[in-house]
């Protein structure tokens, strides 16, 4: 399977994973809403599907394209590493941003 960061690195591919977010799309449907020539959308559903990250169902003369979420889960796991690094910095944030609230409601209140 490709690097996910190199699948998304590609602005057009992140396009077109937004737009079949809600499910299974035509390569007619995906045209119109990613405003794209349907030439570059076939390459770049081509790389999407042979990187592993969209499914194709021939249905008579079209194509449907849907998401696969093994990608996902891998993009997933690797910010669940770091997640908890992240976690503890915006608790520490939360934490001087309310001390920091309660400082200034002590001197409003002293005027």
């Amino acid at each position: 399977m490709a690097d996910v960061f190199e699948i998304l690195a590609d602005p057009t591919r992140r396009r077109l994973v937004e737009a079949l977010r809600t499910g299974e799309r035509s390569v007619n449907e995906l045209v119109e809403v990613v405003e794209m020539r349907q030439p570059a959308v076939s390459r770049q559903l081509s790389i999407l599907h042979d990187a592993g990250w969209v499914t194709v169902q021939p249905e008579g003369r079209r194509r449907l394209y849907a998401l696969r979420p093994e990608p996902f889960r891998e993009l997933d796991d690797w910010m669940g590493r770091y997640r908890g690094v992240w976690e503890a910095r915006l608790d520490r944030f939360a934490a001087e941003l309310d001390r920091r609230r309660k400082g200034k409601t002590r001197k409003e209140t002293r005027k």
